[in-house]
């Protein structure tokens, strides 16, 4: 998402239709649940919102399944044979033209070595988008073959699992002997998709991740101290804060006394930021409580707002809780963030109906 956000800026668009293509559709898929107001049309071809099979989604490969194609990756990324056979799964018309072919090799051998080629894979294995489809609310067009090529987690059901969560999607099948996303038949449904939708209005809401904090007892220190004191204090820590929001990439909504609510684009740096927020605390022996949601927020005006966004964000911080491990990956300031998990249980949020498993962010 970095990526698509880097070039709109360069380019200095506002908003454009996005293509994805297998994993690279999950990406697209995140970037207009997240920033609905620059995207257009989105188009999914062959998508996959889940790598490993699960009871919800059956249409996953199995994790051994997942590991083999790995190893084929590391083993036989950029030999001639195995790129050939790669291209006739995702590509048949590519494949039947030996100039086309051989540009289609060269390509992907230019793009990843072997072991990029098995990160990138991996990224397919391990990803989980199930819960994000329903927050998508610009028009979404599906492309699907009628049966599995070969391709790990492309399948038409998986398709059709994505259209069916995504408001008024749109699903094609594609029938012509060559029904790749390279097809003719492919760029002409495209074409009419793009074409035959009016611009539509900004949906009025978008997926994100908030971020919570508060000082505690900060009352009872502030008395301790003394006001001038507290005053000092409580303004090195808001610096802290902005200067971690800031390397974070993240936002601030909102402040309130010694609390921040702040927005992010995904839980990974988030977390990071939390955890940076309350080591840094410490050297002032001030303790932070931090609480971060990922979920479907309403939009008013820039600010967030709703039960998704201030009320359920800040009961998550009164428990010191974090978010579902499902998104907690991503890119930091300082390479990959990597989180591990406690379960906190479930617990009734004031004011949201319902009950909510919690988790915290685990030391180390």
């Amino acid at each position: 998402m970095d990526d698509i956000s880097s070039v709109f800026d360069d380019l200095e668009i506002e908003r454009a239709s996005l293509f994805g293509l297998s994993i690279s559709a999950n990406v697209c898929a995140l970037f207009a649940a997240s920033y609905p107001e620059r995207v257009e049309h989105l188009i999914l071809a062959h998508p996959f919102p889940r790598g490993i099979r699960s009871e919800e989604y059956p249409w996953g490969l199995s994790e051994d399944r997942w590991l083999d194609w790995l190893r084929q990756v590391r083993e036989h990324w950029g030999d001639r044979d195995f790129m050939e056979n790669y291209a006739r799964s995702v590509a048949p018309n590519v494949a039947a033209d030996p100039e086309e072919l051989d540009l289609f090799v060269w390509q992907l051998r230019l793009s990843l070595g072997p072991t990029s080629a098995v990160d990138w894979n991996r990224i397919g294995m391990e990803t989980d988008i199930v819960d994000v489809l329903s927050s998508i609310r610009v028009p979404t067009l599906v492309l699907s073959r009628p049966d599995d090529h070969a391709t790990p987690g492309d399948t038409a059901g998986a398709a059709r699992f994505v259209a069916d969560r995504i408001r008024d999607a749109h699903q094609v099948t594609l029938l012509s002997d060559d029904s790749s996303a390279f097809s003719r038949e492919s760029a002409d449904t495209i074409l009419e998709f793009l074409r035959g939708e009016a611009p539509v209005a900004v949906p009025d809401t978008v997926l994100a991740t908030v971020l919570f904090t508060d000082l505690v007892s900060s009352s009872e220190l502030a008395a301790a101290i003394g006001d001038r004191a507290w005053r000092d204090l409580v303004t090195r820590h808001h610096a802290d804060v902005r200067r971690e929001l800031g390397r974070y990439r993240g936002r601030e909504v909102d402040s309130a006394g010694d609390g921040f609510f702040c927005r992010f684009d995904g839980p990974a740096r988030a977390m990071a930021c939390a955890r940076a927020i309350v080591d840094g605390a410490r050297e002032y022996e001030l303790e932070v409580r931090a609480g971060i949601h990922t979920g479907e927020c309403q939009l008013v005006g820039e600010k967030l707002a709703g039960i998704a966004g201030r009320h359920r964000g800040a009961d998550l911080g009164a428990r010191c809780s974090g978010p579902s491990p499902g998104l907690a990956d991503g890119e930091g300031s300082r390479g990959r963030l990597w989180f591990a998990f406690e379960e906190r249980g479930e617990y009734e949020l004031k004011g949201v109906p319902g009950t909510w498993r919690l988790y915290a962010v685990a030391d180390g």
